[in-house]
């Protein structure tokens, strides 16, 4: 029986390494010669599939610009418009979330109040609108209890929207 139990730990490499035992570890390897590959080298006058660099052709330089000093204020390329007002709405079914994509895609801000609407109703928008905010890069906050702000990427609430949102709506 301790045969076999012998024979398999060999097998599975987990019994006695007798044949590493001679081996030195601190002679210093002896590089290895690889053979030679089997392929034939093409004749040295011969032209095809030769990769040759060709010359570069100069480019006529621009004259040079004078030197500009440079601030350290990073300033919009384009001026900056107002944002839009926002777009507010109180849906009443689930097919006015098209309505609420389609000004959000536009660029302007979305103000969803959804204090009269359904409980399921409700969830599906909140839902729909959140995944509508992440797919697009924009932003969803909660202005107050069932009264969400939908921001697209580009465009700024100021604080006194937000803060006109807020009292509107309490």
């Amino acid at each position: 029986m301790a045969t076999m139990w012998r024979r398999a730990m060999t097998y599975l490499g987990l019994g006695p390494d007798d044949e590493y035992d001679d081996y030195d570890y601190d002679a210093p390897e002896e590089p290895q010669v690889r053979p030679a590959p089997r392929y034939a080298e093409p004749a040295p006058d011969s032209q095809i599939g030769a990769v040759r660099p060709l010359p570069r052709e100069r480019e006529p330089e621009a004259p040079a610009a004078p030197l500009r000093v440079r601030s350290s204020v990073v300033r919009p390329l384009t001026p900056q418009q107002p944002s839009p007002k926002p777009y507010a709405m109180s849906p009443v079914s689930f097919n006015e979330a098209q309505e609420v994509a389609d000004k959000f895609m536009a660029g302007v801000p979305v103000i969803v109040n959804l204090q009269g609407a359904e409980r399921e109703l409700s969830r599906r928008l909140v839902d729909f609108a959140s995944g509508l905010c992440y797919g697009l890069h924009g932003q969803m906050e909660r202005v107050t209890n069932q009264v969400y702000l939908l921001t697209p990427t580009d465009v700024q609430v100021s604080d006194e929207d937000r803060r006109r949102l807020e009292e509107r709506s309490l």
